[in-house]
């Protein structure tokens, strides 16, 4: 009994890590779309199918009543590759589970929730589905988890000691939720005052919502600026070049692809955009040329952690993930389009000599969060020798 239910959760567990893998693929949205269906449809009908054909036998060598299970030869291999395949990836999926933080950098993290609803006095929700949604038991859309994160980071200049950096991710305007909740989360980071905002994409999800882009971010307000990137979903507009121009329009700085040199607080910085499979990232050769004491990144996905550990990135602010969408108590995420699954959900890493911050974001396409609130990330920068 137990072998065969090793087989079967092995089997699920497989096509959950394809899932994972496939949505962090810049393959055009249309072809996911297609083999996320697919794939769908065949992690069902390979365990129904195999168990009308084959169940009557697996039933009797359970209970003892034969000893050999007459499977065909491609079924029992079948079974043995899901058992191993799921013995690999399902120990290497509880290794990475948040509980044992391997890689993790302990942080000093002061969390204030804010239920935005109640604190904007109007529903939020602008259409009949994400009302159905805001109502389900447990869902945690509107409760904006505003955290103040002293984040120590490996190489950062004396001079950049408390540096404030709000950091947004993952915006998501589809249209169904009103845009005073973005509105909102700028209003809390203006009140922080920080030294820079960054904003790692996706930003916006339909056509319509563009026209609300400067109103909303022209509003934040930095000393030494606001820096964004685009990401995938930022492309699913007719073209995500108006999203850049009316960002700038805003007063931001697009640095997606490319490496911005600054100079925060005298330091001299590298502040690269790194929008890659979706979009561009810088090439190495600029990488190298860039001559900073500092190298600050910008990326939509957290995949590109081991970019920025090759091209000596001191920190990388990153989101795309949204924290898995859903958190089990103990296990944490589940489903989260990375290569490296749920590894990189959200939090805070360090892998040198890059320390990594990725954001839960603010919302996203599917209306439920679930132990996963969005988040608004007010970081201070502090020096760490680690």
């Amino acid at each position: 009994m137990f072998l065969v239910a090793a087989a079967v959760l092995a089997h699920f567990g497989l096509r959950l890590t394809f899932y994972n893998r496939l949505n962090s693929m810049g393959w055009k949205r249309a072809t996911i779309k297609r083999t996320e269906k697919i794939a769908f449809v065949e992690t069902w009908v390979t365990p129904c199918v195999m168990g009308w054909l084959y169940g009557s036998d697996v039933w009797d060598w359970i209970h003892g009543d034969v000893t050999v299970i007459s499977l065909p030869a491609w079924g029992i291999a079948y079974a043995i590759a899901c058992s191993v395949l799921g013995l690999v990836f399902g120990s290497l999926w509880l290794l990475w589970r948040p509980i044992f933080r391997v890689h993790h950098v302990p942080v000093v993290r002061e969390v204030q929730v804010h239920d935005v609803v109640n604190r904007t006095g109007r529903s939020l929700a602008r259409t009949r589905k994400c009302r159905w949604a805001a109502k389900l038991p447990f869902n945690q859309i509107f409760q904006m988890s505003v955290e103040q994160i002293e984040l120590p980071v490996v190489g950062l200049p004396d001079e950049l000691d408390g540096y404030k950096v709000a950091h947004l991710s993952d915006i998501h305007l589809t249209g169904q939720v009103e845009p005073e909740f973005t509105q909102h989360a700028i209003s809390a980071a203006n009140e922080w005052r920080p030294d820079l905002f960054a904003l790692t994409g996706d930003i916006v999800d339909k056509q319509p919502c563009v026209a609300w882009l400067h109103d909303l971010f022209s509003k934040a307000s930095a000393s030494d600026g606001c820096y964004f990137v685009l990401g995938n979903h930022d492309t699913r507009i007719s073209d995500p070049d108006v999203v850049r121009e009316r960002m700038k329009g805003a007063g931001w700085i697009d640095v997606g692809g490319l490496v911005h040199s600054t100079r925060l607080r005298s330091v001299s910085c590298a502040l690269s955009g790194n929008e890659y499979p979706w979009f561009s990232r810088p090439s190495e050769q600029a990488m190298r040329g860039a001559d900073a004491e500092f190298r600050f990144c910008l990326s939509h996905s957290p995949d590109q952690f081991d970019w920025c550990r090759r091209n000596q990135v001191d920190l990388m602010l990153a989101g795309h993930t949204h924290g898995g969408q859903g958190r089990l108590p103990i296990a944490g995420p589940i489903l989260s389009p990375s290569w490296h699954g749920s590894r990189w959900a959200s939090g805070d890493f360090y892998r040198a000599p890059t320390t990594l911050h990725v954001s839960r974001g603010l919302s996203g396409v599917h209306l439920l969060r679930i132990n996963c609130r969005p988040e608004l990330s007010l970081i201070t920068l502090r020096c760490s020798h680690a």
